[in-house]
């Protein structure tokens, strides 16, 4: 009994002493969920203004306010405004800005003497509305572009992006499946429940996952503005180097011979060659594949990390994914998994991955000069006053490569727009010449499909224009059908949604 006694006693010092002000806090305990459903949330608004969470006043339930997310964009950006519930579980900007938008004692502004003073001797409850850099137009554009060529069959998963490459602003970013949170809002916990498992949290097609910045797939050709940049900073004597048009070769510890895409399923490999200036812009996985083996283990990984693979991407949104490229161990005295890696396949466990929010940083990269920007999707913090509390400052993540290697990849993604994968014909009318548009398509092998046809993740990245980049694009549709090139699939939605950014793009 004395020994009972005593475990009671510190039991009860720890919870009431030690762990009190830990549990008093903890966004799980009801108390601080009733307090915080008895006030209003801030805003959350788009960048031209749009409002796209807000709090009302609840007319049934115990709690005084409920969340609302309007119905013309709650679908629209659910994945990056997130949810907020009477659990206290938030995702997306309710939860990376939880701290303005509850309700909390103000902050002092500038203003008069007499505010001012006001503000530090009488502190007042206030909430902060968050307003994104996305802009409404655009987004609603991207998902409309995005949806046309949406199938639960056939495209079942589709993912696309658009940055300000020298702010790192996003500008729109929109992936299915997507998901509808209204029903996470209900103030009767099993109506949220159900709401939530109906969204299958455990199953990784789940809509509750990103395909933009939280989930990646294997990037293919579109890798090869890498591997070029990669070519320019350690070997330069490499992009001078005429390798033969052949349609497969040989690869030390590869049983298999590496061959280039076929035309079609059941056609012949295409037969390709040359200097990196024409092997960029066919996209000539023979060719890559004996520069990757050239440029060696550290000069592959290294150039990847430059662009952020392997790294988490600072962006301001909770769960971003890591984008994958093999290790220099891996890579090391591994010839086949060099000349896989260098054009965006890889190989079993060492399969590159990318997110399309990853490759539209490397296009972004390569059209600022080398510098990749940190991405970002908050633009200001105004308290409900208007006051202004913060707003963003671009600022650089990472440079990851030089103004003159720069300027070189980006010559290069231009002839693949006149004269290469993605220039008119092959199932793809191309890109407007006023435009200048800097581009590189993508097909990955994913090894799916029936008849030994392997399924394609297609994508294909963009920026324009070229000699005064304003927005660069991602797009990613992954388990396609077999086609020849990404810009099948991929080049129609890039082409329209570069075209609606460059007209909202001052």
């Amino acid at each position: 009994m004395v020994l009972c006694f005593i475990a009671l006693f510190i039991q009860l010092n720890n919870i009431q002493v030690l762990k009190a002000n830990s549990l008093a806090n903890n966004p799980a305990n009801p108390r601080i969920v009733s307090v915080e459903l008895s006030q209003p949330r801030g805003d959350i608004l788009s960048s031209d203004g749009v409002t796209l969470a807000q709090s009302v006043i609840a007319h049934s339930g115990v709690y005084k306010y409920r969340r609302v997310y309007p119905t013309n964009t709650a679908s629209l950006f659910s994945q990056i405004v997130g949810y907020d519930t009477i659990f206290g579980t938030r995702t997306g900007i309710e939860a990376e800005y939880n701290n303005y938008l509850r309700s909390h004692t103000s902050s002092p502004v500038s203003g008069s003497l007499v505010s001012t003073l006001h503000n530090l001797l009488v502190g007042h409850t206030t909430t902060d509305n968050v307003t994104l850099t996305i802009n409404s137009h655009l987004q609603l554009e991207v998902a409309t572009i995005m949806d046309q060529i949406y199938n639960p069959v056939t495209a079942p998963v589709e993912a696309a992006v658009v940055i300000n490459p020298k702010t790192g602003a996003i500008e729109a970013m929109y992936s299915n499946p997507t998901f509808d949170p209204t029903g996470l809002t209900s103030t009767n916990a099993s109506d949220v429940t159900k709401a939530y498992n109906s969204l299958n949290p455990k199953s990784d097609q789940s809509p509750l996952v990103s395909r933009t910045f939280q989930f990646g797939f294997i990037p293919g050709s579109t890798f090869k503005t890498v591997t070029s940049s990669a070519v320019y900073d350690h070997n330069p004597a490499l992009a001078k180097v005429d390798y033969p048009s052949v349609q497969c070769i040989n690869v030390p510890q590869r049983v298999l011979p590496l061959c280039n895409y076929q035309n079609g399923p059941t056609g012949t490999h295409e037969q390709c060659g040359g200097t990196i200036q024409i092997t960029l812009p066919q996209s000539c996985d023979t060719a890559f594949a004996q520069l990757g083996m050239s440029l060696g283990a550290q000069n592959l990984n290294a150039e990847a990390q430059a662009f952020g693979f392997n790294q988490n991407i600072p962006i301001d949104l909770p769960g971003a994914g890591v984008s994958e490229f093999p290790s220099a161990t891996a890579l090391t005295g591994d010839a086949a998994l060099q000349a896989t890696s260098a054009f965006g396949q890889g190989a079993g466990n060492e399969t590159v991955i990318a997110t399309p929010l990853q490759m539209a940083l490397v296009a972004a990269g390569i059209a600022n000069q080398g510098v990749v920007m940190t991405p970002h999707v908050m633009e200001q913090i105004r308290d409900n006053q208007g006051h202004l509390i913060t707003s963003y400052t671009p600022k650089p993540w990472l440079t990851a490569t030089s103004q003159t290697t720069a300027a070189a990849v980006t010559s290069l993604m231009q002839k693949v727009v006149t004269q290469g994968t993605a220039a008119p014909g092959a199932g793809f009318s191309g890109f407007p010449a006023a435009w200048n548009v800097a581009a590189k398509t993508g097909t990955a092998e994913t090894g799916g499909g029936v008849l030994g046809n392997s399924l394609t993740n297609d994508w294909m990245v963009a920026f324009a224009p070229a000699n005064d980049p304003k927005v660069a694009v991602a797009v990613a549709v992954p388990n396609q059908p077999f086609s020849a090139t990404g810009a099948q699939v991929s080049g129609p939605p890039t082409k329209a949604i570069l075209g609606d950014a460059l007209g909202l793009t001052p």
